[in-house]
């Protein structure tokens, strides 16, 4: 069994991303990934993801390998990231943080990289999924859609309402088709934007009223 990091995941999940179950969950998201990182062309686009990934994305961005507390690709860090604020038109997080509070400051750092308009997506394993027995004893910890809004929500983003499935429900096969709610797939895809005004309406100044003007002579 790989050793198990304070997040919850092992100290390198790709471990179980290689093994066919793993991958054929990689390969389900193939399409779900061109879509996220191809939704704001004009700006560059981030991608951390479980390992070296098969498909070339277009456009210019940076894809970052996750490695237990450290990121590896064309530059090689930890967080908080190298990266100016607000840089990134879209930012997508492949199974690289977990639903405990260790991953919280990978996701503070992904909201702040992100520009504003800008979309946030997050593949994540579904732990109500049957297919959940294949990575049984791998230390890969899941939760359900509920929990991810709330921390969205914390991180200043707002979470589209349903999250989308994807993946095998139990073979270790390829579904590239995606389908809506999470349901019993393997994974789910969950959608969040920084939006230009605050989550919360901030109450206006009140407005004082001018004195009467004096009549004229």
């Amino acid at each position: 069994m790989p050793a198990i990091s304070p997040s919850g995941q092992p100290g390198s999940v790709g471990d179980w991303f290689q093994t066919p179950a793993g991958r054929a969950v990689l390969d389900s998201e193939h399409a779900l990934v061109a879509e996220a990182l191809g939704g704001h062309p004009g700006l560059p686009w981030l991608w951390l993801t479980p390992v070296a990934p098969e498909i070339e994305i277009d456009g210019r961005g940076l894809c970052l390998v996750r490695g237990g507390r450290s990121l590896h690709g064309p530059v090689r860090c930890a967080w908080p990231l190298p990266l100016p604020s607000e840089a990134f038109g879209a930012v997508l997080l492949q199974h690289v943080v977990g639903p405990h509070g260790e991953d919280r400051g990978l996701l503070e750092e992904a909201a702040r990289v992100l520009a504003p308009g800008g979309y946030l997506w997050l593949l994540l394993l579904n732990p109500l999924t049957p297919y959940r027995w294949r990575w049984r004893g791998s230390g890969i910890a899941s939760a359900e859609p509920l929990a991810w809004r709330r921390r969205l929500r914390e991180a200043g983003l707002a979470p589209d309402a349903v999250s989308r499935g994807v993946g095998p429900s139990w073979r270790p096969v390829a579904a590239p088709t995606p389908q809506h709610g999470p349901g019993f797939r393997a994974a789910y895809a969950m959608r969040c934007q920084k939006r230009h005004l605050p989550l919360t309406p901030v109450r206006q100044p009140r407005t004082l009223a001018l004195p009467a003007a004096a009549p004229a002579a």
